[in-house]
C-alpha cells in the first residue's frame, strides 16, 4: 500500500555500510526516475552511479550530513553509505528542470524502501570539489546526491505536537531518529466546500 511505502521512507543517514548494493538494483532506481513525471517532458536528468567502495569514499567527504544535528558530522566508517545516485541536469537539453530532481528522486527513494533499502537525500554539496572527484562534465549541473543502504538506524515519526511544534529532527537516549511532522489539520489551509 503507498500509504505504508510513504511512511517507511525516511531519511535514514547510518547505514550497514558493508552490506553490498549491485550496480543493476541503482539501475531499476534510476529507471523509477526515468518513468517519473518531467517538466515538459523535457527528460534532462542524468545519473552518475556507484557502488564502488574507493569511489563512495571520493564522494563522502564532499557532502554533509544532518544540519540539526549539531554535536554529530555524519556517519562513521562502517556506517556510510554503500552506494550513490548523484542526480544531475543535462544543460544541453534544458536548463529549466523545475522540480524533476525532487520527483525523480522520490521514486528512486520509494524503490529503495520497497526493496528493504534506505536513502537520503542530501542537497549540502562541495560541487566543486564532487565534479574534480568523478570528472563531472561541465553540462551537468550536480542537483542532488542520494545516499543509500541497508538501513542501521531507527526513524519514528511523530506529531510536532508532540514536540512543542518544534519541526527539527533530533536522537533520543537509545538512539532512536525522531522526525517531527506538523498535523493535518495544520497544513490545511482551507476545504471547499467547508
Amino acid at each position: 500500500m503507498i500509504a505504508e511505502l510513504v511512511k517507511k521512507t525516511r531519511s535514514c543517514r547510518r547505514f550497514k555500510e558493508n552490506s553490498q548494493i549491485s550496480i543493476e538494483t541503482l539501475k531499476e532506481l534510476v529507471d523509477l526516475g526515468r518513468l517519473s513525471a518531467s517538466a515538459a517532458n523535457r527528460q534532462p536528468l542524468k545519473y552518475i552511479l556507484s557502488v564502488d567502495r574507493k569511489t563512495n569514499e571520493t564522494i563522502f567527504p564532499c557532502l554533509a550530513w544532518a544540519a540539526y544535528l549539531k554535536d554529530w558530522s555524519g556517519p562513521e566508517k562502517g556506517e556510510r553509505p554503500a552506494a550513490y545516485i548523484v542526480i544531475v541536469v543535462d544543460t544541453r537539453i534544458s536548463n529549466d528542470f523545475w522540480c524533476d530532481h525532487g520527483i525523480a528522486g522520490q521514486s528512486i527513494l520509494l524503490g529503495a524502501t520497497e526493496k528493504g533499502l534506505a536513502g537520503c537525500f542530501i542537497g549540502a554539496i562541495n560541487k566543486e570539489k564532487l565534479r574534480k572527484a568523478l570528472q563531472i562534465a561541465p553540462h551537468h549541473k550536480i542537483l542532488l546526491v542520494i545516499a543509500l543502504g541497508e538501513p542501521a538506524e531507527r526513524i519514528v515519526i511523530e506529531s510536532t505536537t508532540d514536540s512543542d511544534g518544534d519541526i527539527k529532527y533530533w536522537r533520543d537516549e537509545n538512539d532512536i531518529h525522531h522526525v517531527p511532522k506538523r498535523p493535518l489539520d495544520e497544513i490545511i489551509v482551507d476545504t471547499f466546500p467547508g
